[in-house]
């Protein structure tokens, strides 16, 4: 992913975005997929790339990651990532637009649908969310120290490639489950991702990412949500980085919001047992039905899955 755009932000933050499937313009309501901690925007090209068939996908890097740039010592907050995203749909002039959000992109979704609520700035949306996947994510900071990321101790001296292709891996583990991680299925596919790992993704701006999806307070906001935007959850029992029980929270917290249906019909996952980097568990094409199966549902709507 080569070809993309800048749109500069006041504070000298150029975020670097893509527009995929620009044929289907005005087809359907076009998706953007939010990204998590250590994320760039090529990460989520198994599914785009099927997803541009029927509408726009919008995918970019977060401030500081991939071709993105941040002012220096950038300090930035959940509520600046939610802002960067609002900047990026009204630069796009979309007037309706669906939205995924993976881990951290999950909380920065949330955010973003609760500015017109906020506190001291409250800022309107001057376009309707049709629809929110939150994959994986969490409507309140981990205090629980079982899971969570886990990176290496920076080592004294230079860091050689060999020594950063360490490093990814031993951060790697906890995305999946230890029987994906340990097939040899599965390792030609986890050498291309340690790879992946070593471009555009500057630690400090990881260890940055980190601190903000620990101080986020979202108390109160989910009340505010409206009905009209449906809401399907995407979370695997095999989770290591955030707890399964997430979901259940989500379905108490949002009552009109579904989990992704199980089953072997169209727009079903095969079951839950699955880790926190779910794109890389199933044919892509399930998770390509899942999402096309619940962009389709209406307003007011059930799901027919």
């Amino acid at each position: 992913m080569n070809d993309y755009s800048i749109l500069q932000r006041p504070d000298g933050t150029q975020l670097a975005y893509e527009v995929l499937g620009s044929d289907n313009k005005g087809a359907s309501v076009p998706l953007v997929f939010v990204s998590g901690i250590t994320s760039c925007r090529g990460d989520t090209e198994k599914i785009s790339s099927l997803l541009t068939k029927h509408r726009q996908v919008l995918v970019y890097d977060h401030r500081g990651m991939g071709d993105s740039k941040a002012p220096k010592d950038d300090r930035f907050t959940i509520d600046t990532l939610a802002r960067d995203l609002l900047s990026l749909i009204q630069h796009l002039q979309w007037s309706e637009v669906a939205l995924c959000g993976h881990s951290m992109g999950g909380v920065i979704v949330q955010c973003l649908l609760f500015l017109p609520f906020h506190r001291t700035n409250p800022t309107p949306l001057h376009f309707r969310v049709t629809h929110v996947v939150l994959a994986c994510t969490t409507f309140t900071p981990n205090l629980d120290p079982q899971y969570g990321m886990k990176f290496a101790p920076r080592p004294k001296g230079p860091l050689t490639r060999e020594i950063m292709r360490e490093n990814v891996r031993f951060s790697m583990p906890r995305n999946y489950d230890p029987e994906w991680f340990a097939s040899e299925t599965n390792q030609a596919r986890i050498e291309e991702l340690i790879d992946r790992g070593l471009i555009g993704r500057p630690f400090k701006t990881i260890v940055q990412q980190r601190r903000a999806v620990s101080r986020f307070d979202f108390t109160g906001c989910h009340s505010r949500l409206s009905p009209d935007t449906q809401f399907m959850i995407i979370h695997g029992e095999l989770d290591e980085i955030l707890p399964f029980s997430n979901a259940q929270g989500f379905l108490k917290t949002i009552p009109w919001a579904r989990m992704v249906p199980v089953g072997d019909r169209p727009g079903s996952v095969p079951h839950y047992r699955f880790g926190h980097d779910y794109i890389e568990y199933f044919n892509p094409q399930v998770w390509y039905g899942v999402l096309e199966a619940f962009l389709q549902v209406r307003c007011g709507e059930k799901a027919r899955l």
